[in-house]
């Protein structure tokens, strides 16, 4: 009996605790750092970062020295040549066996300012023919250093000097203005939830007030206090509160689940918010807010970056209708040998001088052509980021309004809960005591649940302008720091 009386404590135990451990109570940060490290949209938005961050560290390391070897181990090739008879003077054709091997390392430079490609290489080259007359034959190159560019050509490298920079800056930025829409969202979820959580338990309440005051109005009506119609319309009400639990429960269920799943957390977790407190009276500066937008809005950036990669492909259409010139030099040395050692040995000069030109003679006017749409192009990307420059500027001088006045609403809100509660309070004892009839209680009721919903809503709205300030800006107001410069010290970003 003791044995099952302890099995018995102890799958209560158990369950009580796998209980405990799935309710959670949250407050706002709480909800918004969760969401910030665990959602799938934090996630998304990791990784979008890490892939614009990879291609400028590829960008960074193509401006430093690259050292590769090209290898060819082992080339074999069967084939009948034409080949000059002396004796008969006459052309025949020859089977010829070939086998062949060869490798080399280079070490390249790209030098920005010009355009052009400084390179270092050494490479060796063996050959062994099984014709008519067998033959080995080593060529080696120790070493050859040159430097190749086109003279007015196009200089890509340095338009990626200003591009690229300004890429990952967006890229950087795109991340902190997604995770700020992802604090906006949890915020939108945990206010849906405290809605929700305060609605239920308005009802709950509601429930039992309308229970009591049922019962009050039973005695009341056994002593011809009040009317045969006033006892069905508290009976009434009873049955629409207790219809209302139901309902609140179901949406506080929906609404628990939703931000559960956002969170990234167990799908039956039970959840409860604490609601934050007044926020302490805190007034943004248009003028500053709009100046950290234009600085810091992603949408910018692009555009900034859209212009920068117009005007380089206006610069290459321009180029291009000209004649080009190319440049290729080297010096280095290089030897023949049928024997290795010797193949290193008495090193003849080699010289490489190729100046290659192409000139358009006709064209049918397709490169002028291409620079009027280039310069169309850069038009229209300057038209629609001025656009969009001033789109930002109103949902910023917009945002910074209502961020303002939701301070004030807050704090109507707040006093309007503490009169409507106060006036239930006391319309509630007055009909109790007979002095008040059911409409004045209906009536109070009423707005004491409106002014709980408005306060909820009231905060709800301003947390929701204070980050979307702060996803327009990339600004924390609070501790008077970019976001940017706080992201670039915890990644030690140079």
């Amino acid at each position: 009996m003791r044995r099952h009386i302890l099995f018995i404590l102890t799958i209560i135990a158990v369950c009580t605790t796998v209980r405990a451990q799935r309710h959670v109570t949250l407050d706002l940060q709480r909800t918004i750092d969760i969401a910030s490290d665990s959602s799938l949209q934090a996630f998304r938005n990791q990784n979008l970062y890490m892939s614009g961050y990879w291609e400028y560290r590829s960008f960074r390391a193509d401006r430093l020295p690259s050292l590769s070897l090209d290898l060819t181990p082992a080339s074999y090739n069967r084939y009948i040549t034409q080949r000059y008879n002396y004796e008969e003077n006459t052309d025949v054709y020859r089977p010829q066996q070939m086998f062949s091997a060869s490798g080399g390392l280079n070490i390249t430079q790209n030098f920005d300012p010009l355009g052009g490609t400084f390179f270092l290489e050494t490479s060796l080259a063996y050959m062994r023919n099984f014709g008519d007359v067998k033959s080995t034959q080593y060529s080696s190159i120790p070493v050859r250093i040159g430097y190749r560019q086109s003279l007015i050509g196009f200089n890509s490298f340095r338009w990626e000097r200003r591009i690229e920079p300004v890429k990952f800056e967006k890229v950087k930025k795109e991340f902190l203005y997604n995770m700020e829409e992802v604090s906006e969202t949890a915020v939108n979820y945990f206010f849906a939830l405290a809605l929700a959580q305060a609605e239920y338990r308005l009802a709950l309440d509601n429930l039992a007030s309308c229970d009591t005051l049922y019962t009050i109005g039973e005695r009341r009506f056994k002593i011809a206090s009040i009317s045969q119609a006033d006892l069905l319309t508290l009976k009434l009400d009873k049955v629409n509160a207790q219809n209302s639990v139901e309902n609140t429960r179901i949406a506080l269920k929906r609404a628990m689940f939703t931000l559960a799943s956002f969170l990234g957390m167990e799908k039956d977790a039970e959840i409860s918010v604490i609601l934050p407190s007044a926020p302490v009276a805190k007034e943004i500066n248009a003028a500053q807010a709009l100046e950290f937008a234009k600085a810091n809005n992603p949408t910018l950036l692009q555009h900034k970056q859209s212009i920068l990669e117009g005007k380089r492909d206006l610069s290459k259409t321009k180029v291009e209708q000209r004649f080009q010139a190319n440049l290729s030099a080297s010096v280095g040395f290089n030897q023949v040998n049928s024997h290795l050692k010797e193949a290193y040995r008495n090193l003849l000069r080699q010289d490489l001088v190729s100046l290659t030109l192409s000139i358009p003679i006709i064209d049918w006017g397709v490169r002028k052509g291409k620079v009027n749409m280039a310069k169309n192009n850069l038009n229209v990307l300057e038209i629609a980021a001025r656009q969009d420059e001033l789109s930002i500027e109103e949902d910023v001088i917009m945002t910074v309004s209502d961020f303002n006045i939701q301070q004030q609403l807050v704090s109507s809100a707040i006093e309007a809960l503490d009169l409507a509660e106060t006036a239930y309070s006391q319309t509630r004892q007055r009909f109790i005591i007979g002095k008040a009839d059911i409409n004045s209680l209906t009536l109070s009721l009423n707005r004491q649940q409106d002014a709980n919903k408005n306060y909820v809503n009231a905060l709800q709205n301003y947390w929701l302008s204070y980050y979307k300030l702060r996803k327009l800006t990339l600004y924390d107001f609070e501790t008077g720091r970019e976001l940017s410069n706080k992201f670039d010290l915890e990644h030690h970003i140079r």
